[in-house]
């Protein structure tokens, strides 16, 4: 990048090998488990690259995906938002993606989808971390149903390890018949102590 518009980012200068595949397929790998923009200094860190490269490998991803590469235009964009990177649903098919989400919200809930929503009714405001480690499996997809149901919503950062914390929302409330959460009967006591579960959120991120 040796020419910069005025307010661009600057990042170190790109190695030769700015775009080999396995780079490409790491990062689309790292993309595809992440629930909210991420910097592309932060994958950098991760993948251990230069930004200028993860940032080039970006844009060739992007690119990729709208089928400015040869191949077909994919489903789902890669876009740059909010000073970070994260794979979207393509707007031409918002419709399409519309129906789906609100056809689920007719549908009965799994028992994953219920075990999980108690957890976050009973231990709220909680993180997927802490969630993952009373059900004893990894709950991301479940917590991605749940959100796009309505019924819980993010709670803002752990002070602490700054993991997403969730809640469950008003239409919870309005979908079981409570007033308040203070209405909920009296489960919280059968699960386990939180204080015991301070180091799981890590692994489960």
């Amino acid at each position: 990048m040796s020419e910069h518009e005025p307010g661009e980012t600057r990042y170190e200068p790109v190695p030769d090998d700015a775009l080999p595949e396995q780079h490409l397929t790491a990062l689309e790998a790292v993309l595809m488990v992440v629930d909210e923009p991420v910097p592309a200094a932060d994958l950098a860190s991760v993948m251990g690259l230069p930004t200028g490269q993860v940032a080039e490998l970006l844009t060739e991803l992007a690119a990729e995906y709208r089928g400015e590469r040869g191949g077909r235009r994919r489903g789902f964009d890669l876009r740059e938002v909010g000073g970070g990177w994260r794979i979207f649903s393509a707007p031409a098919h918002a419709d399409v993606v519309g129906r789906f989400v609100l056809d689920g919200q007719t549908a009965r809930l799994t028992q994953a989808s219920l075990e999980t929503l108690a957890v976050i009714a009973y231990r709220q405001p909680v993180t997927r971390g802490r969630i993952s480690a009373i059900r004893g499996v990894n709950v991301d997809g479940v917590v991605r149903t749940l959100l796009a149901r309505g019924l819980v919503e993010e709670a803002g950062h752990d002070e602490e390890g700054g993991a997403m914390r969730y809640r469950t929302s008003a239409y919870f409330l309005e979908r079981m018949g409570l007033t308040s959460l203070e209405d909920l009967p009296p489960l919280a006591p059968y699960l386990p102590d939180m204080g015991s579960l301070d180091d799981v959120d890590g692994e489960f991120r």
